[in-house]
């Protein structure tokens, strides 16, 4: 049963309030602590939900300075430098000068980060399909393009609204063949 929606200037259609109801049940399956021990069992990679998120955030925009990378997270500059600290140690990734700036680093996967990206990227994959079995190949082609082009807009409404740099700039995706 869909959820009363509110009144006024900025309400939302029943459509889009059953968007964030499922985008929010969404979420909260793909941030369980049980998830995610699972999908490290599955990759056999030791990191905690922090270490992942980070070297997936920099995976996609690399390389990124540590504030740009807690910006895009919405977390704290010092947890991604703690975070940062600890995935050096372990070989996953390494601080490179920033080409813009001589006194500023950015951060860069290392070989063993990029394989462990993969891997992680992997076992979520083969979670997921086995969770949607049951979808056709066109249904997931179209559930596919509708998560990126929804995407792309909470991006592009972001760099509108909030003068985020680079959200424009990391909008873009390439479509699934068809």
């Amino acid at each position: 049963m869909p959820a009363p929606s509110p009144s006024g200037p900025n309400a939302a259609s029943p459509e889009v309030a059953e968007i964030e109801r499922a985008l929010t049940r969404v979420t909260y399956l793909g941030t369980r602590t049980r998830h995610h021990d699972r999908l490290r069992a599955l990759a056999d990679v030791p990191l905690d939900r922090a270490a992942v998120a980070l070297l997936r955030q920099i995976a996609d925009c690399e390389p990124m300075r540590p504030g740009e990378v807690a910006h895009r997270l919405g977390v704290e500059a010092s947890h991604v430098t703690r975070t940062v600290q600890q995935l050096q140690r372990a070989g996953y990734v390494t601080r490179v000068p920033d080409p813009d700036d001589g006194r500023a680093q950015r951060i860069r996967l290392t070989d063993a980060g990029r394989l462990a990206v993969g891997r992680i990227r992997e076992a979520g994959a083969g979670e997921m399909q086995l969770a949607l079995a049951g979808w056709r190949p066109e249904e997931l082609r179209q559930l596919a393009t509708l998560f990126h082009r929804m995407v792309d807009d909470f991006l592009a409404y972001s760099a509108e609204t909030e003068g985020e740099p680079g959200a424009v700039a990391v909008a873009g995706h390439e479509e699934p063949d068809k």
